[in-house]
């Protein structure tokens, strides 16, 4: 047990460091954007977007990286790269070598992102699957709440250039970490017993777990992340200082998806072993969406700012619940069937439904208020939390 969270703390600890750069340049290259060499503010929405499209044609080809090479291999080069694309961040001022590290970036990530979920696969058993994925994914956030608050008071403080090279050194001194945590051998490709005899991996309940995936990106990560901001400067009047600083939306907006981060390395793994310890662990995923749905009702309907923020934390922490859990089963579901195959096509589906979250939210706001992209989501949770209940009655 002691051995497997050592290395799960050392993945978490990895991919952490190599998501300081692109979390500082999500809070930076919108306000210095002209420091950056951009000359226009469409470059700005390609820049940040770009590195999340890629990612869907390449995780089938990470996926097939995991079965050829080791899963160390995989994590050093993830690692060099995001070092290499974090400091071309500041050495870089030109779109197109910008546009190519955020692709390379993309790349890096998708290698991380599998790569820490089989590594969790490989080290967990059946009694401490939860613990170790919600400490997985609570304690690489903390990359990102570092990169996102550190790196946006350092940049004003500093430089770019500067900020970007420290950044890309605390990624080289991880790589030693890599050789000392990370597993040498190839994820076990063979599978058990049971799955040998049929010939389609992808079952029905495998199935309605990669569709709850798709669920998490779509509006977790993706409709509402990129709206956060926009709830926040409909309902606020701008009057808010605190030492004489104005507090504007995109400030309240930042320390919104901060406390989650922050929280997450505390909560998440006591999710995870309440889930382990649980006899009906699918209560985790019903309670929370079910939850989330009303939520979601709800800032389409409230008014005033207080209730709004009020609302929006109890959506990140129902939606800290839902992630847990849905990994969770993913990675139990993985270690019962082909675990580069199952954690693939989880991690293609996050990916898919977080890029079209935000698409489809900014084109129904180019025709609808706001309420209505809430509503459209709540209702989306409201059916899958149906679906999870008939599922869960369908197994008594």
């Amino acid at each position: 047990m002691i051995a497997a969270k050592k290395k799960v703390i050392g993945i978490a600890a990895i991919t952490g460091a190599a998501l300081l750069g692109d979390s500082m340049l999500i809070i930076a290259l919108p306000v210095y954007w002209q420091e950056f060499g951009l000359t226009s503010l469409w470059q700005i929405g390609l820049l940040l977007s770009i590195n999340r499209f890629i990612r869907l044609p390449i995780n089938p080809l990470v996926g097939f990286f995991y079965q050829r090479f080791e899963l160390r291999t995989g994590v050093l080069l993830a690692l060099l790269i995001a070092v290499s694309t974090t400091a071309g961040y500041g050495f870089f001022n030109e779109f197109w070598l910008l546009f190519l590290m955020r692709l390379l970036w993309g790349v890096a990530w998708s290698l991380l992102r599998l790569g820490g979920f089989l590594t969790v696969a490989e080290v967990a058993t059946e009694e401490n699957t939860g613990n170790l994925v919600g400490l997985y994914n609570g304690l690489w956030g903390i990359g990102g709440l570092v990169g996102m608050l550190g790196g946006g008071i350092l940049v004003d403080q500093t430089s770019i250039l500067f900020v970007t090279s420290l950044f890309a050194a605390i990624g080289l001194v991880m790589v030693p970490a890599v050789f000392f945590l990370i597993p040498l051998s190839k994820v076990e490709q063979e599978e058990p017993p049971q799955v040998k005899t049929s010939k389609n991996w992808l079952t029905f309940d495998r199935g309605f777990i990669l569709a709850t995936g798709a669920m998490i990106g779509f509006i977790i990560f993706g409709l509402f992340a990129s709206t956060l901001s926009t709830s926040i400067e409909a309902h606020y009047d701008n009057k808010w200082s605190a030492a004489g600083v104005t507090v504007g939306a995109a400030t309240l907006a930042g320390f919104i998806q901060a406390l989650r981060w922050g929280w997450d390395p505390f909560v998440a793994p006591k999710i995870g072993k309440m889930i382990d310890s649980s006899k009906t662990p699918v209560l985790y995923i019903i309670v929370p969406v079910l939850l989330g749905a009303i939520l979601l009702f709800g800032l389409g309907f409230v008014q005033n700012i207080v209730p709004l923020f009020l609302l929006l934390l109890l959506f990140q922490f129902t939606s800290t619940i839902f992630v847990t859990t849905a990994d969770t089963m993913a990675v139990k579901t993985a270690s019962q069937t082909n675990k580069v195959k199952m954690m693939t096509a989880y991690t293609i589906v996050v990916d898919v439904g977080a890029a079209l979250g935000p698409l489809v939210a900014f084109m129904l706001l180019g025709t609808y208020e706001l309420a209505y992209v809430y509503y459209l989501a709540g209702l989306m949770f409201m059916m899958l939390g149906i679906g999870w209940v008939w599922r869960f009655k369908q197994s008594l």
